[in-house]
């Protein structure tokens, strides 16, 4: 740190995706863009009480893992949708893989290895769903550690292609959308169907939505255009009659949503004849699957449009509650397995107290974030083993992973 000139050698990679190194005086420095290996003559150094923060100025030496970004909005732009995308594919791996293993270990107190991370069919191209910005007569992404402005996004390469059609269309059209929009949603549903969900934050009414709908058909493409104004339901205001929303929650990668549901259930053993619980069930495909099991099911989810979706859709049978796992748990019947999938910000207390005392003999738990997944697996420590974890690069390119523990019982 002499005369100004700082240089490291990055030694791994945060939860955030930053690369991580350490100074002279032993504080750790988290430096975006970074790679692990890579040798690094840095900038715009921020020290804090106990940490750092840095630009790369200079890469004096490339890790091994390092990649040329495909999309030219992740460098020039420096866009803060993917933080990954200086990896080739077999590094991100491993790096999640790492950033699994540390909060389990850390957080979670587990005496358990880095999990195996299952690769993604596809590292571009597979989002069923994204959401931009608008700002400015801009659309798009934030920039890297700057929440207030709006890249004007052109492509973005991880989404589908007929999302990216979709977003192109609605690009060359920004004119017709409304003045206080704050985000879009361009999405595919399951059917196939393409949708484009505008959000506002004001209370005039968007009188321009099926000039926008035309256009787009013009554009050669047919999609349901919705208007969700701020505190309010959305509804279709062109191109489709849909009697549930746009906005329930999908899988926004589809196939490796299917590959993490089949390991969970995989993981549960021969489930005939007996009772489950799905919580935290969305629109049921996992409800679904453990009936053609042969198992009885109860579920719960919170979003009463999702579980309308599930009820429209589904086999009737299993018993579908509306509400939070924490207070509608203990109206469900002794089960014998359970699969849980909660939120990035995974189970409050309450459901965690529950499952520990539920007397199941097996849960397995879903996540997409392993820092809650690990605090939420300690919590039930007392009654269950953590017997096996796998993780899936559900979302190449990012620092996002899913996982899949296994719980049995003591």
């Amino acid at each position: 740190m002499s005369d100004g000139v700082v240089e490291v050698e990055v030694r791994g990679i945060a939860s955030s995706g930053d690369g991580v190194a350490t100074l002279e005086d032993g504080r750790t420095v988290f430096i975006p863009r970074a790679a692990p290996g890579d040798r690094l003559r840095l900038r715009s150094l921020r020290l804090h009480k106990r940490f750092a923060r840095a630009e790369i100025g200079e890469i004096l030496a490339h890790g091994a893992g390092r990649a040329t970004p495909p999309c030219p909005h992740y460098i020039r732009d420096r866009c803060g949708s993917c933080q990954l995308m200086h990896l080739d594919a077999a590094t991100q791996r491993a790096v999640k893989g790492r950033i699994a293993g540390d909060a389990l270990r850390r957080i979670g107190k587990l005496d358990l290895p880095d999990p195996d991370v299952v690769a993604a069919p596809s590292q571009l191209g597979y989002r069923a769903k994204i959401t931009l910005a608008v700002s400015g007569g801009r659309m798009g992404y934030h920039p890297l550690g700057n929440p207030d402005r709006v890249l004007d996004i052109r492509d973005c390469l991880i989404a589908e292609p007929a999302v990216r059609q979709l977003h192109q269309a609605v690009r060359g059209a920004m004119s017709l959308l409304p003045p206080d929009a704050t985000r879009v949603v361009f999405r595919r549903d399951q059917q196939g169907g393409l949708h484009v969900v505008v959000r506002t934050d004001g209370e005039g009414a968007w009188v321009l939505g099926r000039q926008l709908h035309l256009r787009l058909e013009k554009a050669g493409v047919t999609a349901t255009v919705w208007w969700h104004p701020e505190g309010g339901a959305p509804r279709a205001v062109a191109g489709g009659l849909q009697p549930w929303p746009a906005t329930v929650f999908e899988q926004v990668h589809p196939a490796m949503g299917r590959m993490v549901r089949e390991a969970a259930l995989r993981s549960l053993g021969d489930v005939q004849g007996k009772h489950a619980w799905d919580l935290y069930a969305g629109i049921g495909e996992t409800t679904v699957a453990l009936l053609e099991r042969g198992a009885t099911v109860d579920s719960i989810e919170l979003d009463r449009r999702a579980v309308e979706q599930a009820e429209r859709l589904g086999p009737a049978g299993p018993k579908r509650r509306v509400g939070t796992v924490e207070e509608r748990i203990a109206e469900l019947r002794p089960a014998a397995v359970v699969i849980t999938n909660p939120p990035r910000t995974g189970m409050e207390p309450a459901a965690a107290d529950a499952l520990t005392t539920s007397g199941a003999t097996r849960i397995a738990y879903i996540s997409c974030d392993a820092a809650t997944l690990a605090r939420d697996l300690a919590r039930m420590q007392s009654a269950y083993a953590v017997t096996w974890v796998q993780a899936f690069d559900q979302f190449p390119q990012t620092a996002h992973l899913e996982c899949v523990a296994l719980l049995e019982k003591r």
